[in-house]
């Protein structure tokens, strides 16, 4: 009776000491594991975080691709803590990552017969050699240059430039155009916010006769956002932003190409009243800005009635933005 009760005793003991083993490493790891969830989630459903106050969701939305990077300390403090359950919930952020970005690193399609080669470029008011830019875009080999912060003293060096192989160009305000096809029925687009003043004309619109039809193109430089103690400053870019829209919307079918310095990446939803009826680029992630250190494409190529392959992005020139090129295929 009495071994018993001492086998019942000590088999208690050790059920005991395995529960609290199992509590312990049930337990290891748990913040961890929040903390890829938190991940996952704001990687998959960004669009939920609030836009107030200071415009936390386009602020998130702005550097969005960067937020997998929280993968490589979160596996590290799996592994320290040996915890199962750490390593199992990295997996989430990790796979939502691949849903959000992986179709970008895939391999881009072969060139097609009916493609043209855009580049856009911010070449910066203060850029102190517009000839050597003009010749770095030219190299690319594009059938249209878009530029923008076109200033007076500095347009001449890129018509000198880029005058032999592209003969067509267009200005409208701080923003130009430059074709090796003709272009035609230029004109001014307002996208002024409506509470600057002075003079300013960041829009224009044409159309470009390729050899495969024509193709009414856009050029845009949306305004500046500013971080500042208030959060993230967008409102007069938003603002620009539905304008834009609201004349793409009215734009008659057939091919549409929009090249321009948007001030926003194609996840921040200030730019949805664009991403909303545009196609964006299926490869490629071509950080643009800063050029020093680039975190974020805020120059895009767009389009509609047609697709955008492949954006990458050129060697630095004089401006604090990289030019970047893609082949649109008109559908």
């Amino acid at each position: 009776m009495a071994q018993t009760r001492v086998r019942r005793v000590a088999a208690a003991a050790r059920a005991a000491v395995s529960w609290r083993a199992w509590d312990r490493a049930a337990r290891r790891g748990r913040v961890t594991a929040a903390l890829a969830g938190l991940t996952a989630l704001l990687l998959a459903g960004h669009r939920a975080v609030p836009n107030t106050p200071g415009r936390l969701g386009s602020l998130l939305e702005a550097f969005l691709p960067w937020l997998g990077l929280a993968v490589v300390p979160l596996l590290t403090l799996a592994v320290l803590r040996r915890s199962v359950l750490a390593l199992v919930a990295v997996v989430l952020p990790v796979a939502a990552w691949a849903y959000a970005f992986g179709g970008l690193l895939l391999p881009a399609g072969e060139p097609g017969p009916r493609d043209l080669v855009v580049v856009q470029h911010n070449v910066s008011d203060v850029n102190a050699d517009p000839a050597g830019t003009a010749r770095v875009l030219a190299a690319a080999g594009a059938d249209l240059i878009a530029l923008e912060e076109l200033v007076p003293g500095a347009l001449p060096a890129y018509e000198r430039t880029l005058a032999a192989e592209y003969p067509f160009h267009e200005v409208r305000g701080t923003v130009g155009i430059w074709s090796r096809h003709p272009l035609s029925g230029t004109r001014t687009v307002d996208i002024k916010p409506a509470d600057i003043t002075e003079g300013w004309s960041r829009g224009l619109r044409t159309v470009a006769r390729t050899p495969h039809g024509e193709v009414a193109v856009y050029v845009a430089h949306l305004p500046s956002f500013r971080l500042g103690a208030g959060g993230l400053g967008t409102a007069r870019r938003d603002e620009s932003a539905r304008l834009l829209g609201r004349v793409l919307h009215a734009e008659p079918a057939g091919p549409v190409i929009v090249l321009g310095d948007l001030n926003g990446t194609v996840d921040d939803r200030g730019l949805s009243p664009l991403t909303s009826q545009l196609n964006v680029p299926e490869r490629g992630f071509a950080f643009s800005f800063p050029a020093s250190f680039p975190l974020a494409r805020i120059d895009q190529v767009m389009a509609r009635g047609a697709t955008v392959g492949r954006v990458r992005t050129l060697p630095a020139t004089g401006s604090d933005h990289l030019p970047v090129t893609a082949r649109v295929t008109p559908a």
